[in-house]
């Protein structure tokens, strides 16, 4: 599978859901930056939208195209967003945030009357926690806060950059990636259960909120909804 065509694919098909006037989430990543791309060619006198970032990346990407922008705490309620996800089970729940956006992702994203994902088909899963499940946490006693997720019976690791520092999040957090060896049995739980360590910030589980997965592929898309 190409993956650049069936990003594209599945950006294509999205991207006809958002209509003239909307207020619109811009997700964070590779797939969705396809698609803003392709709103910003979309705009003119007749196509105007207001979009509401989820990251400072996406937000410099928006500004380039001509794209009007608003912060989170200036809209309660947003008509759309598009973004992408790390893992995608059946019943529609998402892993989401390895790039590193998670907090903010999910503060729009919350927002939106609806939630439109754009996947690959390798982003399928049976069950989540294949791979790293995300965690933005404080930086104060992160070292406390990381011991307490291990005792939910995960690894956890500092995400850190190449130069070898950490990773410091646009909300000037640090990112825990951690991995179940067996997946993650009960999502929903293990969410509230790490909500409610101190310092935990928000976790890369994203549960009841997707409308519509639309899953690209070589020759189009499919949707899941």
């Amino acid at each position: 599978m190409n993956t650049d065509n069936a990003k594209r694919n599945a950006a294509r098909e999205a991207v006809k859901f958002v209509k003239n006037g909307m207020i619109v989430g811009l997700g964070t990543g590779s797939t969705s930056k396809i698609a803003i791309d392709m709103i910003g060619q979309k705009l003119s006198q007749d196509f105007q939208i207001i979009g509401m970032p989820t990251s400072l990346e996406t937000e410099r990407q928006a500004k380039s195209l001509g794209i009007k922008l608003i912060e989170i705490d200036q809209a309660d309620c947003i008509d759309i967003a598009i973004d992408g996800a790390d893992e995608v089970a059946p019943d529609l729940s998402l892993i989401k945030g390895l790039g590193g956006a998670l907090l903010r992702e999910k503060k729009v994203e919350k927002k939106a009357k609806q939630l439109i994902i754009i996947v690959d088909e390798g982003k399928i899963v049976e069950k989540l926690g294949r791979g790293f499940l995300p965690i933005e946490i404080n930086i104060n006693e992160h070292e406390e806060t990381c011991s307490k997720i291990k005792n939910l019976g995960c690894n956890a690791e500092l995400r850190i950059e190449s130069s070898g520092e950490p990773f410091l999040t646009d909300n000037k957090n640090y990112i825990y990636h951690c991995l179940f060896e067996n997946g993650i049995e009960d999502p929903h739980n293990l969410d509230k259960s790490l909500l409610s360590i101190e310092g935990v910030k928000d976790t890369g589980l994203f549960l009841n909120m997707a409308n519509k997965i639309i899953i690209g592929n070589n020759n189009g898309f499919t949707i899941l909804e």
